[in-house]
């Protein structure tokens, strides 16, 4: 359990997880009120690994449910597994046959079959789906609605009711209540507006691109091989394609990415070919790639002009004339 704001970052930093005070301050309040945290921001920002981290500093299972288009009750709830009442059914057939032996009419061996439904419609036929196993879990867990954005709205109206009293009835068995009611979080990347009704339940998260000095930190945290100056050109540069007009702007992850394959090509230093050869791990679109190099073309140009203006220095040997495009 949290203790404190601080207590939250030091043990998010614990797992490898760099966090400012507004966000170890969302974070501790959920704990605290009991609130659902709805957490918005573009793709790539960390958003679902806050999540994962919060989980394990708290010591709680983490249920997740991914959602999409189209998922329903019976995917994020619970199903009935037929296939399995079926068998049980074939196997038991001969005490079926005792329980209705003896029945005047249809109706009457109906009825004594109906009597029996606790034997076919009870939890041993019932495939818990992850918003039913948070709820049921003898132990705190924490519950990720992963990406809410991309399901309908139908189904977020139905999640309100599931938020809001952590309980779920089955017709056949009775209501299920929350024993421990579990941390939730939900993930949106804003592909669509979520409703006031939902906002109204959750404590708001905005993650944005981080600064330029919390990227570096985060950078060499995550990648503790990379040399000082490699990493802090990595995401001057980065900052700069995120200014492009992109159709996807690179995020966290793909500067954490763009380092690892620097690293693994022996780059010690951004020199205009490689970064050329590398964008495609930061940028998705062939388009973006290109808007990028015009961009990488122009920084190049800029840092050549300035260099011409400048009063003039002793050649230097082919080796020490190596250049990186920053530099």
């Amino acid at each position: 359990m949290f203790k404190s704001v601080e207590d939250v970052i030091q043990q998010l930093s614990d797992q490898e997880y760099i966090c400012d005070k507004q966000i170890a301050t969302v974070v501790y309040l959920a704990q605290q009120l009991d609130k659902p945290v709805l957490i918005e921001g573009p793709a790539g920002v960390g958003k679902t690994e806050l999540a994962k981290v919060v989980s394990r500093a708290l010591g709680r299972e983490m249920i997740r449910l991914q959602c999409y288009e189209g998922l329903d009750e019976a995917k994020a709830l619970y199903e009935w597994e037929y296939s399995k009442q079926l068998l049980y059914t074939q196997i038991l057939k001969d005490k079926v046959s005792e329980t209705i032996a003896g029945s005047e009419s249809l109706a009457d061996a109906a009825e004594r079959v109906g009597a029996e439904d606790s034997v076919f419609f009870s939890d041993r036929f019932i495939v818990p789906r992850p918003l039913m196993q948070a709820i049921a879990a003898k132990e705190p867990t924490l519950l990720l609605i992963d990406e809410i954005d991309k399901s309908d709205p139908e189904f977020e109206a139905f999640l309100l009711e599931i938020l809001s009293d952590f309980q779920v009835t089955i017709p056949e068995i009775g209501t299920i209540r929350a024993t421990s009611q579990p941390l939730v979080f939900l993930t949106s990347n804003d592909a669509r507006e979520m409703s006031d009704a939902l906002k109204r339940r959750c404590l708001h998260l905005w993650i944005d691109y981080p600064s330029e000095a919390l990227e570096i930190e985060i950078l060499n945290r995550k990648v503790p091989n990379i040399d000082k100056r490699l990493a802090e050109d990595v995401v001057q540069l980065m900052n700069r394609i995120r200014d492009l007009d992109l159709k996807k702007t690179p995020s966290i992850s793909e500067t954490l990415d763009w380092a690892r394959a620097l690293l693994a090509l022996n780059a010690d230093e951004l020199e205009d070919q490689i970064v050329s050869d590398t964008l495609n791990v930061i940028l998705k679109y062939e388009g973006d790639v290109q808007k990028a190099q015009n961009e990488l073309s122009k920084l190049i140009e800029k840092k050549t002009a300035e260099a011409a203006a400048e009063k003039p220095q002793p050649v230097p040997t082919p080796a020490a004339a190596k250049k990186g495009i920053l530099h």
